[in-house]
């Protein structure tokens, strides 16, 4: 399994800065792996493939310090947020790509400075990747739940705990999909979806989970990016747990979960709103249910996958840590009162927050 994490780069009072192109310019080996995203105002750093939850914890916090190296020598600040506290107006890559995706987008590629986390996961082959796609939906809205970490957008309070979600869904692929059962199928619907020219390339079909195109993975890209490396690797260690346990299920002949793509729209956008603090549609009933309660049934349906792989103590702990501190979404709103409403103070100390102390030894 690795990550990718896509980071904001801020000024010295906690507002956006277009630094992106400089930085990389100038980022040393030592810095590790960072890439552009669409923004100036971002960066990406990505894990190698490990097979230890400890390990990918390490690599996690190696990609955050490099790139706050690596910004440092522009006079500017990395945070793991999701979206900026602070009102922005994001500044294109200069690549064709993504100024082609401005035009033809309009405000929906000019506001989409947002930060997500994908978490890739290994499987055997296509068959095994489309098996799971079409059995994981149910438990993805779970994930951004503990992610969410984007309740402020252009300096306002949203009432959303993952408001990334929101501008995220404006993208015409973006959101949960339709079950495919065989990879050919998986596959032409991807080339049907870019043969009506209105993505640019398969790079842009942007479902909640997906086959990567570049390693033999299952890529979870539902998630907000944590605002901590501990629930980066919660949320890591969860993906890992879900994709092992339907690919057993998949395997033994279980039969397909009932999950209707309106369903899991509607439990997607939920999670997004209410994250940890209200209701989440429990993906065993269709009904609501206490966010404590769904996230303890994820945690039970992959407990035999997390067990195997020596991820479940781990996984158990960061979890009782979750519950104890918030995600990210709860520790802003509580700095933005400690400041009086001054969301730059919350850009800030979500920078602060970039290598925060683990929560287990």
């Amino acid at each position: 399994m690795g990550i990718e994490e896509e980071l904001l780069l801020l000024a010295e009072d906690g507002s956006p800065a277009p630094r992106a192109q400089a930085v990389l310019e100038s980022a040393a080996e030592a810095d590790g792996p960072l890439e552009n995203e669409f923004m100036e105002e971002q960066l990406e750093t990505a894990t190698p493939p490990t097979r230890s939850l400890a390990e990918l914890a390490e690599a996690i916090r190696a990609g955050r310090s490099g790139a706050r190296e690596a910004a440092a020598r522009h006079n500017a600040r990395v945070a793991a947020v999701a979206t900026s506290p602070v009102a922005h107006r994001g500044t294109t890559v200069s690549r064709l790509r993504y100024l082609r995706a401005r035009s033809e987008f309009g405000l929906t590629a000019w506001e989409q400075l947002t930060n997500g986390c994908h978490v890739h996961v290994g499987v055997a082959d296509d068959v095994e990747g489309v098996a799971v796609l079409d059995r994981i939906g149910p438990w993805l809205a779970p994930l951004l739940a503990i992610s969410a970490n984007s309740p402020f957008w252009l300096a306002r309070a949203t009432g959303y705990e993952s408001f990334r979600s929101q501008v995220w869904a404006r993208w015409p692929t973006a959101g949960p999909t339709r079950m495919f059962g065989t990879p050919e199928a998986y596959h032409a619907a991807v080339a049907a979806l870019v043969a009506t020219s209105t993505v640019l390339d398969e790079a842009m079909v942007y479902f909640d989970a997906r086959l990567s195109a570049r390693y033999p993975t299952v890529e979870i890209r539902v998630a907000d990016v944590c605002l901590d490396p501990d629930t980066a690797t919660l949320v890591a260690g969860l993906a890992r747990g879900l994709v092992e346990t339907v690919a057993r299920e998949a395997a033994s002949g279980v039969p397909l979960p009932d999950a209707p793509v309106e369903l899991l729209r509607t439990s997607h956008w939920r999670a997004g709103r209410s994250g940890l603090v209200g209701d989440l549609v429990d993906p065993r009933t269709w009904r609501p249910a206490p966010a404590h309660d769904v996230i303890g049934a994820l945690l039970t349906y992959t407990r035999d996958a997390l067990a195997d792989a020596g991820d479940l103590d781990t996984v158990t702990e960061l979890l009782g840590a979750l519950w104890a501190r918030g995600n990210g979404a709860a520790r802003q709103r509580t700095w933005a009162a400690d400041a009086g409403g001054d969301l730059h103070a919350v850009a800030l100390r979500a920078a602060d927050a970039l290598l925060s102390e683990p929560a287990l030894g």
